[in-house]
């Protein structure tokens, strides 16, 4: 098993900040849909302001499914960015030595050192000028798929368990990418890969 770097010192570090506005896009098979998946990374030593619905200049183009109090902010592992740059190469949507850009996941913080088997639900990640709280793990969309560009992304999340997670911001504040912050224990009673695999269905696995 993969230690997480946050399991061993109690730390985790932003290495992108990653916002889009919701736009209408083409996919694979035709269909024009709404999303806001196309997150760009913001400039090095850009700080962007934390609100209690998240950050500043991102959306989500449905908040029934994303966004709101619990699902403020996206945040994925870059340790798994090694997985889907091999399965977008296999499914030709990338070169084998291209290294796929922050944000892939739709994610607004690229992050290092904490895995959703070290991830708690509970469990505050404090920066310098903002705290977050761990609240839930990402369940693949009716989107996913389309906006990944191939049809088996969602089972590739679902068997991975390579799913990222939510977090709740509990003292607004900013974010920049570079800074480090602390891993704060909660109760401690789920972790983000427990409450994934007790609610991917199976539609995913398929």
């Amino acid at each position: 098993m993969v230690r997480s770097a946050a399991d061993m010192n109690g730390r985790i570090r932003i290495l992108s900040v990653n916002t889009a506005m919701a736009q209408r896009v083409t996919v694979a098979d035709g269909r024009t849909i709404l999303t806001a998946h196309g997150k760009r990374a913001l400039d090095p030593g850009v700080s962007v302001a934390v609100g209690p619905l998240g950050l500043e200049g991102d959306e989500q183009a449905d908040p029934t499914v994303h966004g709101g109090r619990g699902k403020a902010v996206y945040a994925y592992p870059h340790e798994h960015y090694a997985f889907w740059k091999t399965v977008r190469s296999q499914a030709r949507l990338q070169l084998w030595d291209e290294e796929p850009a922050p944000g892939l996941m739709g994610e607004n913080l690229t992050i290092a050192g904490l895995l959703e088997t070290h991830a708690w639900i509970g469990d505050r990640l404090r920066f310098s000028n903002c705290i977050l709280a761990i609240s839930e793990p990402r369940m693949p969309c009716g989107k996913f798929d389309a906006v990944m560009g191939f049809k088996q992304a969602s089972k590739m999340m679902a068997q991975s368990g390579f799913c990222g997670f939510y977090l709740s911001v509990t003292v607004e504040g900013s974010l920049q990418a570079g800074e480090e912050g602390e891993v704060v224990p909660g109760p401690r009673q789920v972790s983000i890969a427990e409450a994934f695999r007790s609610k991917v269905g199976r539609k995913h696995l398929r």
